[in-house]
């Protein structure tokens, strides 16, 4: 009996989230809201996300495009439903990291399924495809430092 190939296993994991991605919805009662397109390949992310004591307690979104940057999104917001903003900031820039061709990044189990996407990282054309729902993350990230220094 055969052994499917672990790039096989990644790509049925993406696909799993794309088909069935994990928090696409409105956020009734969010703490921010950033809105990502890329407008060569048509990718749309809408991050909402509610904060209270620092903590990310949910995060949800909304969008469209190819299956590369909604099960992207989907996965992340999977790891950040309880994470510190720390932790949220530490997420997208190893994971941003992973998408730049960072081997001891692939290779951290902390990011969990978005693991599955490193080999992205050998498509340059497709790596902004991965990184629109982490783009999102870190404007509201800093949109909400902005509001709380205020």
């Amino acid at each position: 009996m055969d052994t499917p190939q672990l790039s096989s296993l990644y790509q049925q994991l993406i696909l799993e989230h794309y088909r069935n991605p994990r928090n696409k919805a409105e956020l009734d009662d969010k703490t921010v809201e950033i809105h990502m397109a890329n407008p060569v390949c048509g990718d749309e992310v809408r991050l909402q996300l509610k904060i209270e004591d620092d903590r990310i307690v949910a995060a949800k979104f909304m969008g469209h495009g190819c299956s590369i940057s909604q099960a992207a999104v989907s996965m992340m917001t999977t790891k950040l439903e309880g994470a510190s903003l720390q932790d949220a900031e530490a997420l997208a820039r190893r994971f941003t990291e992973m998408m730049h061709g960072s081997t001891e990044a692939a290779k951290d189990k902390a990011l969990g399924d978005l693991r599955a996407l490193q080999g992205v990282s050998k498509f340059p054309v497709r790596i902004k495809c991965a990184l629109i729902g982490f783009d999102a993350l870190q404007e509201a990230l800093k949109s909400y430092a902005q509001e709380e220094t205020a």
